[in-house]
């Protein structure tokens, strides 16, 4: 009688661990069995049982060679595409992510005040101020707060007369016209109960699309402070100048010691406070952080803080990075925007929210005509308001992760200046793309820094005054001392393209059509940066590749102006390269096609 029993002395083959897809561990699968298997199991049909046990362990391998290749992939920046892994990644460089940046703009406001007893002037005394915090909201739902007090009592402010008197002709009331600056999102708060002492204590806060963090004060009243770094203990804030120079300096920077602190982590949709590694109180039990290893490298048997933020440079400075708040109740208020877009298009900012007014001598007013003056108040954007609407790729975050690695919070070289303007905080405004080069009409080191910004629909805009002005003082704690900038707007040239090409005689020429136009809506989805070529070639090689086209005979690229379109005009033709493979852009340049669906036109035989 025949038995099936395995030899004892079965040496076996050695492992290929170089077979990773289904094809090859399928294979060597078949080829085991048949070899040691070979009485017991013959059945290798497709339609079988044994084929199916093989395609399932087959198909298990190849999904775990998969997963494992794709997590060593994630571990490094190069080959990391998943954008929370490349923030990640980041922050070991040092980088921090900035997150969905504010807007910024300028607002008109209106109110009706009633005119004086001779009728010739408006009254004074009903003229109030609009206190920072007063919030509006735009046509679309996102809410902006208003940054500074108000004056209606500006001798600068446009005075009409609103009414008059039917019979006499007398003014009864005038219509004051003044300006202030807004900035998109709505102050909001959270309280988070903690319990006993946790060490590097972090906190992920509930409300999406956090611009700003403006306090965080525990139940005793003690606040905590926004620092860059943990091992940061000291702060400069601006106090008020009570000399009498205070006509010429309103204000004093004083530095402050500041034990309780914290850090913020932004990923895409997500906002967390990292604190500290020290108590309130001694304790023994608690060892000073003293060996950076413990802070930055993951080992056996050894207390792992990868994500608490440090200075290197200042590790020996502080044994505790801080004191993390326990047995308390933390109220943290912050600006938030209402969605991802918090740009408004001009005139969309209509509606009046919560208005603080302030009168000088409300007590002594006529109730009537104060709530009448309150009631009255419009508002009004004539400008657009601009920041940044789309987060960036996955390619333009690793350059800004690399630059600012080698910048390293200073601005020596122009790549220096650029990755400092992306890294502006994001409550004071963000840029889509930065160019800068030097002034060869300067006799100094003036830098020549061009901007470009987006509206609520993703397409370019030019910058406006207020976030060109927070970027110039953002960058002045970095430049070198005998660096001057001068921000400027880039030029938007706006381009169409019109191809034509053959395609297969088996093919649909309406699907062709169809299909080129979304392969360069695609290509073109990105932004130009600043001085970036126009690459014919690249519209040429991107058809050619396409299923359906023999060859694309012919590329026109033209400039678009007049309605809805930039007024910049630019000949194609002078900056055209001898080849005619690109477009060269000046520095100062960028090109955009803005409508793809109407800009992208082609011929398809």
């Amino acid at each position: 009688m025949e038995t099936n029993t395995l030899p004892t002395n079965k040496k076996y083959p050695p492992i290929k661990y170089t077979s990773r897809d289904f094809n090859s561990i399928r294979q060597d699968l078949i080829d085991y069995a048949k070899r040691y298997y070979a009485n017991t199991f013959k059945d290798f049909s497709e339609a079988g049982f044994g084929s199916l046990m093989i395609d399932s362990v087959a198909y298990i391998g190849d999904i775990l060679s998969f997963y494992l290749d794709y997590s060593v992939n994630e571990s490094f920046l190069d080959t990391a595409i998943e954008f929370e892994n490349v923030i990640n990644l980041g922050k070991q460089l040092g980088y921090k992510f900035q997150g969905n940046p504010s807007s910024f703009g300028q607002v008109e406001m209106y109110v009706i005040v009633p005119a004086a007893t001779l009728g010739n002037i408006p009254d004074t005394a009903y003229m109030p101020i609009l206190k920072r915090g007063s919030s509006f909201s735009a046509i679309n739902g996102n809410g902006f707060s208003l940054l500074e007090d108000v004056n209606f009592a500006n001798e600068n402010n446009e005075v009409v007369v609103a009414e008059v008197d039917n019979t006499t002709g007398v003014p009864t009331s005038y219509a004051i016209k003044t300006s202030g600056e807004v900035i998109s999102g709505i102050v909001d708060s959270e309280e988070i109960v903690l319990g006993s002492y946790k060490k590097f204590r972090k906190l992920d806060l509930q409300a999406p699309n956090i611009s700003e963090i403006i306090s965080v004060v525990d139940s005793e009243g003690n606040p905590y402070y926004e620092v860059d770094y943990l091992s940061q203990d000291v702060v400069y804030r601006a106090v008020t100048n009570r000399g009498v120079d205070s006509t010429v300096t309103q204000a004093n920077l004083r530095p402050f010691v500041v034990p309780r602190r914290f850090t913020v982590e932004r990923q895409r949709n997500l906002t967390s406070l990292q604190f500290g590694f020290g108590t309130e109180v001694t304790d023994n039990n608690v060892e000073p952080l003293v060996d950076p290893s413990k802070s930055v490298l993951q080992r056996h048997g050894r207390d792992y803080y990868t994500d608490a933020h440090f200075d290197p440079f200042n590790l020996l400075k502080t044994d505790k990075l801080g004191v993390a708040p326990s047995n308390t109740t933390l109220t943290i208020t912050y600006r938030t925007n209402e969605s991802t877009n918090v740009n408004s298009s001009a005139n969309s900012i209509v509606n009046v929210g919560s208005p603080i007014f302030e009168f000088v001598d409300q007590s002594s007013l006529n109730d009537t005509q104060v709530q009448s003056v309150v009631s009255s108040l419009e508002v009004n954007n004539e400008e657009p308001i601009v920041g940044d609407v789309t987060l960036p790729t996955v390619d333009e975050l690793k350059n800004r992760i690399y630059s600012s690695f080698t910048s390293q919070n200073r601005a020596v070289t122009q790549e220096d200046y650029k990755i400092l303007c992306y890294s502006m905080p994001a409550q004071f405004g963000a840029v889509k793309r930065v160019s800068i080069s030097r002034d060869p009409d300067s006799f100094k080191r003036n830098l020549n820094l061009y901007v470009i910004s987006e509206d609520e629909n993703g397409r370019l805009i030019q910058t406006n005054n207020t976030i060109k002005q927070n970027l110039k003082t953002w960058l002045n704690s970095s430049r070198m001392i005998n660096d001057t900038i001068d921000i400027l707007d880039a030029k938007i040239v706006n381009l169409g393209i019109d191809f034509s090409a053959v395609a297969q005689i088996e093919a649909n020429k309406y699907e062709v059509l169809t299909d080129s136009i979304e392969e360069l809506t695609g290509l073109y989805n990105t932004k130009f940066d600043i001085g970036q070529a126009f690459y014919i070639s690249d519209v040429f090689s991107s058809l050619n590749k396409l299923d359906g086209i023999i060859d694309v005979s012919q590329v026109n690229v033209t400039n678009k102006t007049g309605l809805n379109y930039s007024d910049q005009a630019f000949n194609i033709n002078n900056n055209l390269s001898d080849d005619g493979r690109y477009i060269n852009a000046p520095e100062n340049v960028v090109f955009e096609i803005k409508f793809p669906q109407n800009d992208i036109k082609g011929t398809i035989k």
